[in-house]
């Protein structure tokens, strides 16, 4: 089973264009360009799994459409797609803001799926997606340091009495080294694909592990890519799993 994370920015790119003629003026650029290059690439990549973390679900940037809904037209997956902000909360009720989510997409069929929240920071989703042989949660946490090991506490308490492997994925923004990871990783058990600690941010020169799949030690992570793309400020990481207990056999 082969498993891709990839922070796609709102398909708003990177680099010097992303910041003329103002700085970080590419956040309000339109994005139809960029965003047929990142489905070149997940076509490329061919995943089994794709986790999608800062998609835009129907700003003006994308012509009022949902870049998840696309791609999984393009590709023929199942999907879901959320925003990231809770009902009520002053992201909700404003223009752009309202519309970045994060998305899951799968070329098998999704049983069931549940959209969680934490209680602390802006950024607040969970997505919880269940597979015939596999849960599967994807996360953006906070920018700040107090809020994302609240929202480890929460997310530790989602993951208990789950009866299949699950699979962890987003970025997590931990922004004071993965060791920020270690009493969550030793309290539920999962373990880090990346092995190697491979840097994801920023992609021209990576140099910091933002972005992490976790994984329940039923499935072994046999392969783990992070290849030099750059079509936002995240580059991808791609992990091939095989599952111990003989699922996800093709």
């Amino acid at each position: 089973m082969k498993f891709l994370l990839y922070n796609i920015r709102y398909g708003t790119g990177r680099g010097t264009y992303y910041h003329l003629p103002l700085p970080y003026a590419g956040f309000f650029k339109t994005t139809a360009n960029k965003m047929d290059e990142i489905s070149t690439f997940i076509r490329s990549v061919d995943p089994d799994i794709v986790a999608l973390v800062e998609v835009d679900s129907g700003s003006y940037r994308c012509g009022w459409s949902c870049q998840a809904d696309r791609l999984a037209q393009d590709l023929g997956y199942s999907h879901v797609v959320e925003s990231k902000y809770r009902n009520g909360s002053l992201a909700q009720r404003v223009p752009v803001l309202n519309k970045q989510s994060n998305a899951l997409l799968c070329r098998e069929a999704i049983l069931a799926h549940r959209f969680h929240y934490f209680d602390e920071g802006v950024k607040r989703l969970v997505i919880e997606v269940e597979l015939a042989d596999a849960l599967i949660f994807i996360v953006h946490l906070s920018l700040k340091y107090r809020h994302r090991h609240q929202q480890l506490e929460h997310l530790h308490r989602l993951l208990m009495d789950r009866t299949k492997p699950v699979i962890v994925a987003g970025d997590f923004n931990t922004f004071g080294g993965n060791r920020e990871l270690d009493l969550f990783l030793a309290a539920t058990g999962l373990c880090d694909a990346n092995a190697e600690a491979r840097p994801s941010y920023p992609s021209h020169a990576p140099h910091r592990q933002l972005d992490f799949i976790l994984h329940s030690p039923e499935l072994e992570a046999v392969k783990c890519q992070v290849p030099d793309i750059r079509l936002s400020d995240h580059v991808p990481m791609i992990v091939e799993f095989r599952s111990t207990v003989d699922i996800f056999a093709q």
